[in-house]
């Protein structure tokens, strides 16, 4: 039997004290970002859809704050062709989704979130502009159709609730993460997670960026995990977390119909992620 309870504590102990550990101020984060939600997340909608050709800039810096709902509003103003396919990129690239979020409660340095924070802006803005000037060049314009307006990001009941929800969920992640690194290294290397990952070659933003397409909110926290362990560069994980628009893009699918425009917005997350990713990663940053 003792031999059991320490196979059990040898598997299970370390990720789940590294998991515990930041519990307390991931639940802390959650309640400003349920409270921000609750407070400003409509004001931040109405100037989004006011801002006309300044809309990829403040698309941007609106994007970065941690909040679970700006992008799947953003993306039912696109569909309603309140917002441009550039605005809308520039909030899918700048999204934080759990990112900001995790390094806080990791006790990240703020060099460190500041530094990803502002890659994203800046991409999110120089994407934006671009993507609008291409298509303008090319005739291209959005097909007005009704906006969906059930994107399912609403919480109701204070941010109490839905804050502990939030922890516990990605906080379970976090912990199965964890757990899948730890005993992958234990068992087969820290090498062996570097090979799969392509640690240090040039296409590991090709692989991060395909990832974060997936449209949930925990394939952030599992890319930021894997940047704090040092098993991604850091120009690997903004490619990761650029593609990333969390629920953004799984409500731009439900609300669009035009089939085309959501390829050609995935498409070119998928490929200015990768972009930035490398060039990131070429000059050092």
């Amino acid at each position: 039997m003792k031999a059991v309870w320490e196979a059990v504590i040898t598997v299970f102990g370390e990720p789940v004290i590294d998991t515990l550990k930041i519990i307390p101020l991931l639940f802390l984060a959650y309640l400003l970002m349920e409270l921000l939600e609750k407070k400003a997340s409509r004001r931040m909608e109405l100037l989004l859809g006011k801002i006309g050709k300044a809309g990829p800039a403040v698309g941007s810096l609106l994007g970065c704050v941690p909040q679970c709902g700006f992008s799947g509003a953003s993306a039912n103003l696109y569909t309603a062709g309140i917002i441009t396919e550039g605005t809308l990129i520039a909030v899918f690239l700048s999204t934080s989704d759990e990112a900001v979020v995790l390094l806080l409660s990791s006790m990240a340095p703020i060099s460190v979130i500041g530094k990803l924070i502002l890659a994203k802006i800046i991409i999110g803005i120089v994407a934006g502009y671009s993507v609008d000037f291409i298509n303008k060049r090319r005739g291209i314009k959005k097909k007005h159709v009704d906006m969906c307006k059930d994107c399912g990001c609403e919480e109701n009941g204070g941010i109490f609730l839905p804050a502990l929800k939030h922890t516990l969920k990605v906080g379970f992640f976090v912990f199965i993460v964890n757990f899948i690194l730890f005993n992958i290294a234990s068992v087969l290397g820290e090498d062996f997670i570097n090979s799969i990952l392509l640690s240090g070659s040039f296409f590991q933003p090709f692989i991060t960026a395909l990832v974060g397409l997936i449209p949930n909110c925990a394939v952030s926290a599992a890319i930021t995990e894997l940047y704090c362990s040092g098993a991604l560069s850091f120009g690997s994980a903004v490619a990761g977390l650029c593609s990333g628009a969390g629920v953004g893009l799984a409500i731009l699918f439900k609300a669009n119909p035009i089939k085309k425009e959501n390829a050609r917005i995935v498409i070119s997350l998928y490929v200015i992620a990768v972009v930035s990713g490398v060039l990131l990663n070429l000059f050092g940053i």
